[in-house]
């Protein structure tokens, strides 16, 4: 077994573990509010902490060497050249609403590059995962699946996914750009999870995805996913994928969609 293979299976296992967790010890009343970020309704809850802190536990158990940079406890370096990132509850507020489109993420890089990428949806009974190199695979209790992106989807029949940030300057800018992308597409989807939307690019369910304001624990697992599935993660002209911008698309969709962005000028508030 490969070394990328091995970080997969530990990212696999624990992504479905603390996926089970969130589920099961989930209050019935909605899990508590301990902590705001960029606005007041941009929140963290007691499930976030705990799912992030049961994860970097059991990967320190079998890998103690390794790096670690989480959305909610920060970074902290490794010695193993093996890095992981991790994202408890990518959704917080679906999760915090029960609605069903928030996932765990964890992905595991090597020297800096994602080489293996496990995502858990527990509300939708799904698990995608990816190794470099090696495809990408959705898992169901119907069996497992290789995905393929669709692939030279016209602008105006593509299914594009998006999503917003939660400081309201930054969405009357992004209602704009979106004025501009609406009028030019099938349709626009609103999920709430980044890695939820990647996965569904993936599978075939939509055809684009873009967004402002993601970091690396939202795309790092899903990117490679999208990667794997034969699409191409990346910023305006060619910049890697982050904060500014994530474009995320098939061959030939993909170009279309940073063609209609990039006068839009949507890596900007």
């Amino acid at each position: 077994m490969s070394l990328a293979d091995e970080l997969l299976e530990l990212a696999a296992a624990t992504a479905r573990e603390a996926g089970r967790m969130l589920v099961d010890k989930r209050p019935a009343d909605g899990p508590d509010v301990v902590q705001t970020k960029s606005s007041p309704t941009d929140v963290v809850t007691q499930m976030d902490r705990a799912a992030e802190q049961l994860i970097i536990e059991r990967i320190r158990a079998a890998r103690p060497d390794d790096g670690f940079l989480g959305e909610e406890s920060g970074g902290r370096a490794g010695s193993s050249g093996v890095r992981w990132v991790v994202d408890p509850i990518d959704g917080t507020v679906n999760y915090l609403y029960d609605l069903p489109d928030w996932a765990v993420s964890i992905a595991a890089e090597v020297d800096g590059e994602a080489v293996a990428g496990a995502i858990e949806i527990p509300r939708r009974g799904e698990s995608y995962t990816a190794v470099r190199g090696g495809g990408a695979l959705q898992h169901t209790a119907s069996g497992t699946r290789r995905l393929r992106i669709n692939a030279h989807v016209p602008l105006g029949k593509a299914l594009v996914s998006t999503g917003f940030g939660y400081e309201a300057g930054r969405r009357a800018r992004q209602a704009e750009v979106l004025t501009g992308v609406l009028p030019n597409v099938r349709d626009i989807r609103r999920g709430g999870s980044c890695c939820v939307d990647l996965c569904s690019l993936a599978a075939g369910r939509a055809d684009a995805y873009y967004e402002r304001g993601v970091h690396a624990w939202d795309i790092a697992a899903g990117g490679l996913i999208v990667q794997e599935a034969g699409g191409r993660v990346e910023g305006l002209h060619g910049a890697a994928p982050g904060p500014e911008l994530a474009i995320a698309a098939g061959p030939g969709t993909f170009e279309a969609l940073h063609a209609l962005l990039a006068p839009l000028d949507p890596a900007r508030d």
